[in-house]
């Protein structure tokens, strides 16, 4: 079911620099902070003129984006906010399919793709608390068809970036499938292996790989998208340290993995080559509260320059692997009550849901990547470790485009309590 009445409320940006708009939603009193009210997940479509968040209560709001655009290109395309009740609580959501990713495609954003009869199709696929994934067309607001094989929460959806009409979903089931779109979910593959809850998944930028990490097993599995099969778990089966793990994203050429986990006195993320399984750097926060600041999600920056962090003490952190401090961290806020994060896909804007089932938007650092960068990212793109190793290069490049340059004395840093951005 489909609905068009707003409700939401834009509100005026706070104190803090960095934070653009809140979007707030209209409860009872009685409803607020309760079960039920949580934006699990956000996504912005793939040309960056969607935004939908799942408020709770089973309701997933779309809106145009930015918020004061009207309407499409073509003056054809309703841009009026579309809400879709889903029935139950939603924990996943992810417009699709995604066009492959390209420096020509993040010059000039992608158009929705055409249908059969030549009218633009873009798909929200969304994760049920009963395990069900409902997917729906967006621009005609109309439920497209149901998936059903999860026997737990569907807590992660994924569509690959090449353009294709797979979807990638975890669950609390301990498995992994892969969806056929393009024949109704009706061809499925299942990936078993993980021991407990997944609790997210994120696929490499060349769609060879998905990596996986189970909130209770300590597991990061590596699984092929090619071949459906298992590859390896990167933490090994001798790792006894109690923690949890809640958070992936691959860098946007698919060299780098980054993994967030957490106990109840700190919170680490750790940076992977996912071809060589060698951890390359951890960045680690220590706290004296016992279990009162979990790390909730992880996002690597569109140009793979930055990595979004939300924790429970701060709604957003922007660190640049390598770098000792914070490239950017917004106000210690014990409240800030932060569960996930998604970049727009041209960058500049990251969004971040709350318990509450509030959404906000932030200002993210814009940086002009160098010329080493671009080049590292397109070779990489196509071009793994073991391939790189085997060519005769300088030692120092050959570090740089396998990202084993970062400093010793900083492969393993601490988040900073250093004054909070403000320019």
């Amino acid at each position: 079911m489909c609905s068009t009445e707003s409700n939401t409320e834009p509100q005026p940006t706070s104190s803090d620099p960095a934070l653009l708009l809140e979007l707030k939603t209209r409860r009872p009193p009685s409803l607020l902070d309760q079960a039920g009210c949580e934006t699990w997940s956000v996504d912005f479509s793939p040309d960056g003129t969607w935004f939908a968040w799942s408020m709770g209560h089973g309701i997933v709001w779309v809106v145009a984006w930015p918020l004061d655009s009207e309407e499409g290109q073509d003056g054809e395309t309703d841009r009026a906010d579309k809400s879709f009740s889903c029935g139950h609580p939603v924990w996943g959501l992810a417009f699709g399919p995604r066009p492959p990713r390209s420096a020509a495609a993040a010059a000039h954003p992608t158009k929705p793709s055409k249908g059969p009869k030549g009218k633009s199709t873009l798909l929200l696929a969304t994760g049920l608390e009963n395990g069900v994934i409902k997917v729906w067309n967006v621009l005609t607001g109309n439920a497209v068809f149901d998936l059903h094989g999860h026997e737990g929460v569907v807590r992660n959806l994924v569509f690959p970036q090449n353009g294709s009409l797979k979807l990638i979903s975890s669950s609390r089931d301990k498995t992994l499938r892969i969806w056929n779109l393009a024949h109704k979910g009706k061809k499925v593959q299942v990936l078993s292996g993980h021991k407990d809850w997944i609790s997210c998944c994120s696929v490499s930028s060349d769609c060879s790989m998905i990596a996986s990490v189970g909130r209770f097993d300590r597991m990061v599995c590596l699984w092929s998208l090619r071949s459906y099969t298992f590859i390896r778990n990167l933490r090994g089966g001798t790792n006894k340290k109690l923690c949890l793990l809640s958070s992936c994203s691959f860098s946007p050429d698919g060299a780098v993995l980054a993994t967030a986990a957490f106990s109840g006195s700190s919170w680490w993320i750790d940076l992977w080559d996912p071809y060589t399984a060698e951890k390359l750097a951890t960045l680690a926060d220590y706290f004296e509260d016992y279990g009162q600041n979990q790390i909730s999600a992880i996002q690597f920056s569109p140009d793979g320059l930055h990595l979004a962090i939300v924790t429970d003490d701060r709604a957003l952190r922007i660190w640049e692997p390598g770098e000792k401090h914070m490239t950017m961290q917004t106000k210690r806020d014990q409240d800030s009550s932060g569960l996930c994060c998604n970049y727009h896909p041209q960058g500049g804007v990251i969004a971040t849901g709350t318990r509450n089932g509030h959404v906000r938007f932030w200002r993210t650092p814009r940086t002009v990547p160098s010329l080493c960068h671009l080049c590292r990212s397109i070779i990489r793109h196509s071009v793994s470790t073991f391939q790189i190793e085997a060519l005769p290069l300088p030692k120092r490049i050959l570090e740089y485009l396998t990202y084993r340059n970062i400093p010793e004395r900083l492969k393993t840093c601490c988040s900073s309590d250093e004054e909070d951005w403000e320019s």
